[in-house]
């Protein structure tokens, strides 16, 4: 079809359209724009998204190549037409008919102004018809002046900031009368795209976005290429924004980042759209868990920071997640951040060793071992503090009392690939390396995935994946968003009871934990980590309703935390559950179908008999509790905590007893 024939079918239908929409008009009110509300799983408020970052100010006080910049690529023809270019808009849907897709827009600035201002986000010929005629009513009201400064003081820049102003103070720390040509430019191009141009988070995309304003600008004769070149060549300094929220501020960032990344005009929707999104979030056990961690960090260090999430393992809600001791201070989500857990991590080798027909009162010696490796030095495993016991120990032992020696022997004779595949299979998300010091946490791993893995200990062996939203519902009730609980059997649920009485221990007198026992008073769960050196400190713990995983260290990790996951992070995770599960009856673990008690020797594993001096309460699968007496106990030294603190520090293992019995290994 002709150009000329093509533009004057495009003026007879736009003539007829505005014509029916001012027929169709009631003259009520124009739809506004509404904030966005975020809520907690009760349906509590936890913050509003609403537009706030607007600065307005007088056309004078913009930069006029701000001004130059905004027309010239958004509209080069605004002060020729009256509003709804024909001329526009016929070449750009020309080009896009011929191009397939769409390549112009042909909106002009007070087209955008009036969508802008009275209308909402939706798609509609409705919508489109009366997007027209308000344009036309601001073309007759105003004049292109006051339409411009109208403009430059509502379009959307990105990060929240709305109009020039805030725009220029978000990116560049300045008004909008001090932009250079650069930054103008710059500016310019982020309402086609603010998400995806914002200069704090795609500043390359950012750059070619400016380049293709300026040289709109020398097309049009704004600037010369000389000045082009310039503002290509300025040093733009962008500040990075923080944005502020009054509760759980960790947690909502990660609910806006999840809408940036899933719908393009994102902001645009949280900020005008009038969404309800209800969250997993408890806010009480929010606020439990951020007085727990900082209270906690204060009594080490006003420097050291943590990490506190915690998730229902029954339907995969996140009921807490404190990301750091301050957001003000510091963006930085430590429970999303990856570090080595230490020996919290070997719960998962001891699932792995429970399902594969080791007991719970099976028997490793705790001696020196050494192991080659592919392409490193041979390895050799010691207990922190007494470097060898000389003695074997049951599983449920060594686990209660983290003995390291014990549990990389476990783990040569599972193999690492074995280990990996458990932890995987039970929520581990990170990448794991398949060395037997993975049995002792040298993988990096976060707190989220954490909590989330000692799920299926606490619900049977179900594992549930973690949620952040449950549903997001629109300004006019419309569900367009609902997420169920994601559940899978990943063990069996004997195995899952087994590896909890063996943890319940770990927190009872004679465990690494055994600190707390006193302050919690409910039957609970969990197993302390601390990292090598000393820079990392752990403990993952849950209730049959609720997971909880506390990491405490610097985020400078030349600086030592100097204390273990039970003598720090214990206690924050404890006071946590206390509060946030104050109002709960306290419920024991349902012991399965399938699971038997016994009293076993806690030297040789054995059946408890007269003759033996300690023994032991654990849990077996029906047929394999031990069926053989005791005969008498060799052993006279006591366990100790072995498993945390710094293997390095040890220079001289304990020289194994002159009496050592010759029978040890039976």
């Amino acid at each position: 079809m002709p150009y000329k024939r093509f533009l004057i079918l495009i003026n007879l239908v736009l003539c007829l359209g505005v014509l029916w929409g001012c027929g169709t008009l009631d003259g009520g009110p124009p739809e506004v724009s509404q904030p966005s509300r975020i809520v907690d799983a009760n349906n509590k408020l936890i913050t509003t998204i609403a537009q706030v970052n607007t600065v307005p100010v007088e056309l004078a006080e913009i930069a006029p190549t701000m001004r130059q910049a905004i027309v010239a690529i958004e509209d080069d023809r605004f002060y020729q037409h009256n509003g709804i270019d024909l001329k526009g808009m016929a070449r750009a849907l020309y080009q896009n008919l011929r191009s397939g897709s769409i390549v112009q827009g042909g909106s002009t600035l007070t087209q955008q102004l009036a969508k802008n201002l009275y209308l909402g986000p939706e798609r509609t010929l409705d919508r489109k018809i009366k997007e027209l005629y308000y344009t036309i009513q601001l073309e007759r009201t105003y004049t292109k002046d006051e339409i411009l400064n109208m403009y430059l003081n509502h379009v959307y820049f990105g990060q929240g900031a709305y109009g020039v102003e805030a725009a220029a103070r978000t990116y560049f720390d300045k008004t909008a009368q001090e932009l250079t040509l650069g930054e103008s430019a710059m500016l310019a191009g982020l309402p086609r795209a603010p998400s995806y141009y914002a200069p704090t988070t795609n500043f390359k995309g950012a750059q070619a976005r400016q380049r293709v304003v300026l040289n709109r600008m020398v097309q049009l004769g704004m600037i010369t290429p000389q000045q082009m070149e310039e503002a290509l060549a300025e040093d733009i300094q962008v500040k990075a924004k923080t944005e502020s929220f009054q509760q759980a501020p960790y947690y909502v960032a990660e609910i806006i980042k999840y809408f940036k990344n899933k719908y393009p005009n994102a902001m645009e929707m949280l900020y005008t759209g009038g969404l309800t999104i209800q969250t997993s979030l408890d806010l009480d056990m929010q606020k439990a868990a951020e007085k727990a961690l900082v209270q906690g960090l204060d009594k080490v260090n006003p420097d050291i920071n943590g990490a506190l999430v915690a998730i229902d393992p029954q339907n995969g809600y996140i009921k807490a997640m404190v990301g750091g001791r301050d957001w003000q201070k510091s963006q930085y989500n430590r429970g999303l951040a990856k570090t080595q857990p230490g020996s919290a991590f070997k719960p998962f080798l001891y699932a792995a060793a429970l399902d594969a027909g080791y007991t719970a009162a099976s028997t490793i010696t705790c001696e020196p071992v050494t192991y080659e490796q592919r392409g490193g030095p041979p390895y050799t495993p010691v207990d922190h503090k007494v470097g060898y016991h000389y003695r074997p120990f049951t599983l449920k032992q060594a686990l209660t009392i983290s003995d390291n020696v014990v549990t990389v022997q476990l783990a040569n004779m599972l193999g690492p690939d074995t280990l990996v595949r458990y932890a995987k299979a039970m929520g581990i998300e990170s990448e794991l390396r398949p060395y037997l010091s993975l049995a002792l946490g040298s993988s990096e791993v976060t707190p989220l995935e954490m909590a989330a893995a000692y799920g299926p200990l606490a619900n049977a062996g179900i594992r549930a994946k973690p949620i952040y939203i449950l549903k997001v519902i629109d300004s006019s009730g419309r569900v367009l968003e609902e997420h169920n609980s994601e559940l899978a059997k990943v063990l069996d649920e004997r195995v899952a009871y087994i590896v909890t009485d063996m943890l319940k221990a770990a927190v009872s007198p004679g465990g690494t934990a055994a600190q707390i026992s006193w302050l919690v008073k409910r039957p609970v769960a969990g197993k302390t980590g601390t990292s090598d050196d000393y820079t990392n400190a752990w403990f993952v713990g849950y209730s049959p309703d609720l997971v909880a995983s506390v990491y405490v260290g610097y985020d400078d990790k030349s600086k030592r935390v100097g204390l273990t996951g039970g003598d720090i992070a214990a206690p924050i995770w404890a006071q946590f559950m206390e509060e946030a599960l104050g109002d709960r009856p306290a419920r024991d673990f349902p012991v399965p179908e399938g699971v038997v008690q016994a009293e076993i020797c806690a030297v040789d594993g054995l059946r408890a008999s007269p003759l033996s001096s300690r023994t032991m309460s654990a849990y077996f699968i029906e047929g394999t509790e031990p069926k053989l007496p005791c005969f008498g106990d060799y052993w006279t030294n006591t366990p100790q905590d072995s498993g945390e603190g710094p293997q390095d520090l040890l220079v001289n293992p304990a020289e194994p007893p002159s009496d050592l019995d010759p029978w040890r290994n039976r």
